[in-house]
């Protein structure tokens, strides 16, 4: 693994635990604001998530004109908010509550473990989340980013290939010296067919107690780590 010289990081449940934060953001806002209302905040992140994939569907297609995450976000979230007893929540409250994606809390060893990788290693994001985005979680959770790629610099999201192309590329490298690191293996899937390395991080709780996909490699990755500070030690960083 000598030649690799930098690591691509999947962000969204392989970095940061978007369920609870996202249900701990919600919470407090509705505490804060006093709203009246009884929600599972749990299965609104949930509910909210999974119009992520639908909603990336028609850029994919070239159907749309690429669109910041940010944007498909606060659709997504408009879009289930009647399920929620919402409905009356007015404009500035709707991009307060959008914003809870911006502030997602790291997983326990994302921290120490990235800090550790950065000693040997450049450090990017390989998020379909936009740079604003990136750049405010990293700030939020104390993600030791070197450059913020994925998504927007390339206007394509993941999986196409440009996405993980146009990376290596602003990083002036060959693929064969990037690899990508994530916790779901249709994602490294995609990253090995163009030439990246790849390193699976385990994150069976991503989706809850529930979670039925991902809950382990799926292929012979190049390493396989139950967290990140694990794949610090595969990689022999300090």
């Amino acid at each position: 693994m000598s030649a690799v010289r930098a690591l691509f990081f999947d962000v969204f449940g392989t970095v940061v635990d978007w369920r609870s934060s996202i249900s701990e953001f919600g919470a407090a806002m509705a505490t804060a604001e006093n709203w009246k209302l009884q929600i599972d905040w749990t299965e609104f992140a949930e509910a909210w998530r999974a119009e992520y994939a639908p909603s990336m569907v028609e850029v994919k297609s070239g159907r749309r004109p690429y669109a910041r995450l940010d944007i498909l976000h606060r659709e997504n979230l408009d879009r289930i908010i009647p399920r929620f007893g919402l409905d009356g929540l007015d404009e500035s409250q709707r991009q307060a509550l959008n914003l809870a994606w911006h502030k997602l809390n790291p997983w326990a060893d994302s921290v120490p473990g990235l800090t550790r990788l950065k000693r040997q290693f450049i450090l990017a994001t390989m998020s379909n989340g936009n740079t604003a985005l990136m750049v405010n979680m990293a700030k939020h959770a104390g993600l030791p980013w070197d450059c913020i790629l994925g998504a927007e610099p390339a206007q394509h999201y993941k999986p196409d290939p440009e996405t993980y192309l146009t990376g290596a590329d602003w990083l002036n490298l060959p693929p064969s010296e990037c690899m990508m690191v994530a916790a779901h293996n249709s994602d490294l899937a995609a990253a090995r067919a163009l030439g990246f390395k790849t390193a699976f991080i385990a994150r069976p709780t991503e989706y809850g107690p529930a979670q039925a996909a991902d809950l382990a490699a799926a292929e012979a990755w190049d390493f396989i780590a139950g967290s990140m500070t694990e794949l610090a030690d595969q990689l022999h960083c300090a």
